[in-house]
């Protein structure tokens, strides 16, 4: 993984040292003409390269989008000695990497997030895949980029809720890690004019530094992998609810839910200190808003949770909780009761 402000130089030694017989590039609508445009410019090596464009969005995160990809790298003539450069988001690296990680079985990309929460999340760890019948990342595999170009570059155009989006995952990372580390984001701000892109740089190595060693610890998510879940069984089914209401929400602000809710969970179950989710919370009310639920949610978003891959018993909602900042316990599971309570509390403390 590769940390600069030179992204085309980065990609062109890259290209060099791994000499594959062909590159082509995919990228979505958002960033065909912005980001792979610059790229061209930036890296002479991939100035002529094909471009495979799919559909931007999350409710293009779907099987029609990867037979997409599968058509065009078969027209292309694409064999397993080609690279395959993945410019986008998160839903973009995601699906791209899935389509590559089975194409011919298997082909090498690199992946260069032009989203922070692709550089910070979806685009490292290994994990590929795309959404089924409603569910989030149904259909995947454990398939590592052979390298992640990330670059701020991509950053300084991003509107605030993308940002914010991204940053949720660095919150969690921060929850996983240490209480200097939270509290170094929960003092950065995010937003215009203020943001500066560049200072960011360093908090993004940081956090990626703390996934990356989780990742390395258990790469295809047996054991202390699943700390990484953290907020994740909450907020996937916040983010599945407003997707079956045909409101959307940006999946950063369904993981800041989600941590929150998490938090509140470990509070009650494990004694995670009231303190730290008090400051956590009001961080997340301030800069995430609400997921704008009510009680009568409480049934369906209890059976999406019950639906989550990661669960380990069928119907039974699994949660990664925390005793305390850098302090995980995975694979914890709650009565029905108490997760309507955490429910109540997280909309008294958002609301």
């Amino acid at each position: 993984m590769t940390f600069t402000n030179h992204p085309g130089d980065e990609l062109a030694a890259l290209l060099k040292k791994y000499a594959p017989t062909g590159v082509v590039i995919v990228c979505d609508s958002n960033t065909h003409e912005s980001a792979v445009t610059l790229l061209k410019a930036d890296c002479e090596t991939v100035a002529s390269a094909p471009v495979i464009s799919i559909p931007a969005g999350e409710e293009q995160k779907g099987l029609d989008t990867v037979q997409l990809i599968w058509n065009q790298l078969t027209d292309l003539g694409v064999t397993k000695e080609w690279l395959a450069v993945n410019v986008g988001g998160g839903v973009l690296t995601d699906i791209a990497g899935f389509a590559e990680s089975t194409f011919k079985r298997g082909i090498d990309f690199i992946n260069i997030p032009t989203t922070l929460l692709g550089a910070v999340d979806a685009a490292i760890g290994g994990k590929t895949g795309f959404n089924f019948k409603g569910l989030k990342n149904q259909i995947g595999t454990f398939t590592p980029a052979k390298d992640v170009i990330v670059s701020t570059v991509y950053f300084n155009t991003l509107p605030e809720q993308e940002l914010l989006s991204g940053y949720a995952e660095m919150l969690k990372h921060a929850l996983l890690s240490s209480d200097k580390m939270l509290a170094k984001l929960l003092n950065y701000s995010l937003l215009y004019p203020e943001f500066d892109a560049d200072a960011l740089l360093p908090l993004i190595e940081e956090s990626v530094a703390v996934k990356e060693t989780i990742v390395a610890s258990d790469p295809t998510e047996k054991g202390p992998r699943k700390a990484l879940n953290l907020g994740h069984t909450f907020g996937h089914a916040f983010e599945e609810l407003a997707f079956e209401r045909n409101s959307p929400v940006p999946h950063g602000y369904a993981v800041a839910w989600g941590l929150c809710a998490a938090l509140i969970l470990s509070n009650l179950t494990i004694g995670f200190p009231s303190d730290t989710l008090h400051s956590f919370a009001k961080y997340v009310k301030d800069n995430y808003g609400t997921p704008g639920i009510t009680c009568d949610d409480y049934p369906r978003l209890i059976a999406l949770m019950g639906e989550d891959k990661k669960n380990t018993v069928t119907g039974q909602p699994s949660f990664t909780l925390l005793k305390a900042v850098g302090q995980p316990l995975i694979n914890q599971t709650a009565p029905e009761k108490e997760i309507t309570t955490t429910l109540d509390i997280l909309r008294d403390l958002l609301d």
